[in-house]
C-alpha cells in the first residue's frame, strides 16, 4: 500500500473532499480571471488589479487566528459547507452586478467600489474554507496515507487553478464575463453541494478551556518553536510577496505581448501547468531526502523565472518563464505541505493552518497589492524584475539565518 500512488483516492471521504475542492477551486480561479480582466479593461491602471488582492487580504488575515480556533474547537465539516455556501451566495452577487441590467443601473465607480466590497467579504469567508480543507485532510486520511492525501490533494488543486485560469480567459472569448461569471458561480455551487455529502468528524479539542485569546497564543507558540516550520513559512511569505508577478498578467497580455482573453488565459495557467507537472512527478516518485535544500534551490529559481518574465517580449517565452516558475513553485508547495501537516498534531491543526494561511495563502494577495502599487510607481517590467530580485534575496538571507530548515530532511 506504501508503493500505491492512488492509496488515499481508495477511501470514500477522501473522494468527495477531493471531488468537492476540484469543483470549488475551479471556480474560485475562474472568478479571479475574470475580474482581474475585467478591471483592467475598464480602468487601464494596474493598482486597480493589486486593490483586488487588498480587498481580499485584509479580511483574511484579519480572521485567520480566530477562524483557527473555531476550526479546532468546532465541527470542522460543518464550518466548511457553511463558507462554500456563502462563497456561492457571494459569486451569484458578483454574477448578478456583471449584467448589463446592473451595469446600465450603476456608474462605473459604483460597480467597482461594490465589487471590492464583494471580494472583501470572500476575503472574510476563505479565513475559514481554506483552513477548515486543510485541517480536515488529516481526519479523513490515515497517518500512513497523509503524505500521499497532501500530494493528491494538491496535484487536484493545481488541475482545477489550471482549469479555472484557462477556462476563465476561454469564456471570456465566447461568453463575455457575463457568462463566464455566471460559469464560474455554478461550479462553486457545485462544489457547495458536494462537499455536503461529507459524515461530519469528531470534534478535535471538545475539552478547550482556554478563551480564545489563549487558544490563539497556543497555536502562534507552536508555530514559532517549530523553527523549521517557522521558517518555511517565513521563506514563501517574502518570496511570494516579491514575486507575485503572475498578478500583472492581464496587463503584460494586454500592454506588452498584446493578446486576447483565450491567450491571457493560457499564459494566466502557465504557473499551474508546471506545478501539476511537478506534482505529479512527486507523487510518483517523492522527495527522498535533502527536502530543506531543494526548497530553497526552488524558490531561488521560482525568483529568476520571474526576472526572465519581466523581461520578456515574446508570448511564447513569457509562457515558458511562468511555466518554470510554476514547476519550481511546485516543489516547495510540496515540502511546505508535508512540513506542516506532520509536523503538527491533530488538535492543533486548525491555528496552525491558519497561521500558515496568513504566511501564504494571504502573501498571494499581498504579493498582488504589491504588484500592483510597483507597477503603478515604476511600470510593469521593472516592478517584475524588482519583485524576482528580491525574491532571490530572500532566498540567500533564508539561507545563512535558517541553518535548520537547510538541513531539514522527513
Amino acid at each position: 500500500m506504501q508503493n500505491d500512488p492512488f492509496a488515499s483516492l481508495r477511501i470514500k471521504k477522501f473522494q468527495y473532499f477531493v471531488l468537492g475542492r476540484l469543483f470549488f477551486i475551479t471556480g474560485l480561479r475562474m472568478m479571479s480571471t475574470i475580474v482581474a480582466w475585467w478591471l483592467y479593461e475598464v480602468t487601464r491602471d494596474p493598482l486597480a488589479i493589486g486593490l483586488v488582492g487588498l480587498a481580499e487580504v485584509i479580511p483574511a488575515v484579519g480572521l485567520a487566528l480566530y477562524a483557527g480556533h473555531v476550526i479546532d474547537t468546532r465541527e470542522r465539516t460543518s464550518i466548511l459547507k457553511v463558507s462554500l455556501g456563502l462563497y456561492a451566495f457571494t459569486f451569484l452577487l458578483i454574477f448578478t452586478l456583471t449584467t448589463h441590467l446592473v451595469q446600465h443601473h450603476l456608474e462605473q465607480k459604483q460597480w467597482i467600489l461594490i465589487l471590492y466590497g464583494l471580494i472583501f467579504i470572500t476575503g472574510g469567508i476563505r479565513a475559514f474554507s481554506g483552513s477548515s480543507f486543510v485541517s480536515i485532510l488529516a481526519q479523513i486520511v490515515p497517518y500512513e496515507r497523509l503524505t500521499n492525501a497532501i500530494t493528491i490533494n494538491s496535484g487536484v488543486f493545481l488541475i482545477s487553478a489550471i482549469t479555472g485560469h484557462a477556462a476563465g480567459g476561454l469564456l471570456i472569448a465566447l461568453l463575455g464575463v457575463e457568462g463566464a461569471s455566471l460559469i464560474s458561480f455554478i461550479f462553486v455551487l457545485t462544489a457547495a453541494l458536494i462537499v455536503s455529502r461529507l459524515e461530519k468528524l469528531p470534534i478535535s479539542n471538545p475539552a478547550v478551556r482556554a478563551g480564545t485569546l489563549e487558544s490563539v497564543k497556543e497555536g502562534l507558540r507552536f508555530v514559532y518553536k517549530t523553527k523549521d516550520l517557522l521558517a518555511a513559512m517565513t521563506l514563501d511569505l517574502f518570496a511570494v510577496l516579491f514575486g507575485g508577478a503572475v498578478a500583472m498578467v492581464p496587463a503584460f497580455a494586454k500592454d506588452i505581448l498584446n493578446v486576447g482573453p483565450s491567450a491571457f488565459g493560457w499564459l494566466n495557467a502557465a504557473s499551474d501547468i508546471g506545478s501539476m507537472i511537478t506534482i505529479v512527478a512527486l507523487t510518483l516518485r517523492p522527495l527522498a531526502r535533502n527536502q530543506g535544500k531543494i526548497l530553497m534551490y526552488a524558490v531561488a529559481g521560482f525568483g529568476a523565472a520571474i526576472i526572465v518574465f519581466g523581461l520578456s517580449k515574446s508570448y511564447l517565452l513569457s509562457f515558458v518563464a511562468l511555466f518554470f516558475s510554476g514547476m519550481l513553485d511546485g516543489i516547495s508547495t510540496i515540502i511546505r505541505g508535508t512540513i506542516a501537516q506532520l509536523k503538527t498534531p491533530n488538535e492543533l491543526k486548525g491555528r496552525v493552518m491558519s497561521v500558515n494561511s496568513m504566511f501564504i495563502s494571504s502573501s498571494n494577495e499581498m504579493g498582488q497589492f504589491e504588484s500592483g502599487v510597483a507597477g503603478k510607481l515604476l511600470g510593469l517590467v521593472p516592478s517584475v524584475v524588482f519583485g524576482g530580485s528580491m525574491t532571490l534575496i530572500v532566498v540567500i538571507m533564508t539561507w545563512w539565518k535558517a541553518p535548520k530548515l537547510k538541513k531539514l530532511e522527513y
